[in-house]
């Protein structure tokens, strides 16, 4: 009985090894802040650019230069301006919601994205262009598949179809009279 006393007594005052026990714990807080880190600079690098593409293309719509006005024109204008959004085409969805500024009414908060699991076209829920002196709240909102689904800030992002989470911009302009 006096060895293992002696074994347990000698463990138990041994420093060896004690900056393991400090990673061990560590690691994991450290791995989930990294990789949070990154998600979250992605997140707001495509929400930046979306909202720089919808932005460009709203100018194109206001000084004239996009005639007509169709939800693949305004697409087509927004991919381009945003640049680095994947599979841009298939992956946004346009609102143009008409409202008159002197009796302005609300609108649903929910913004209409695409629908993954749907493989048939998904024409857009709203798209009124308007009349001169109208207000236009033009939405936007496209899908993306989080970078680490699993880890930090990617596990807790709200998803939407098929495990992609929604990322939505929008802007607002007054139809010019001609």
């Amino acid at each position: 009985m006096q060895p293992v006393a002696t074994f347990l007594r000698d463990f138990r005052r041994s420093e060896a090894a004690s900056a393991t026990i400090e990673f061990a714990l560590m690691l994991p807080l450290m791995m989930y802040l990294f990789f949070s880190t990154i998600e979250l600079g992605i997140f707001l690098t495509r929400k930046v650019m979306l909202e720089r593409g919808i932005d460009l293309a709203v100018r194109q719509v206001r000084i004239g230069a996009m005639d007509p006005v169709t939800h693949e024109n305004l697409v087509d204008a927004i991919c381009a301006g945003a640049g680095i959004i994947p599979d841009c085409r298939n992956q946004l969805k346009l609102e143009m919601i008409r409202r008159d500024l002197r009796s302005w009414r609300g609108f649903d908060q929910n913004a209409d994205c695409i629908d993954r699991a749907d493989d048939e076209s998904q024409p857009p829920r709203n798209f009124e262009p308007g009349m001169q002196n109208e207000l236009i709240l033009l939405r936007a909102c496209s899908l993306f598949d989080p970078f680490f689904p699993t880890t930090g800030l990617g596990a807790d992002l709200p998803r939407q179809s098929e495990g992609a989470y929604a990322i939505v911009a929008m802007s607002a302009y007054v139809v010019e009279p001609r």
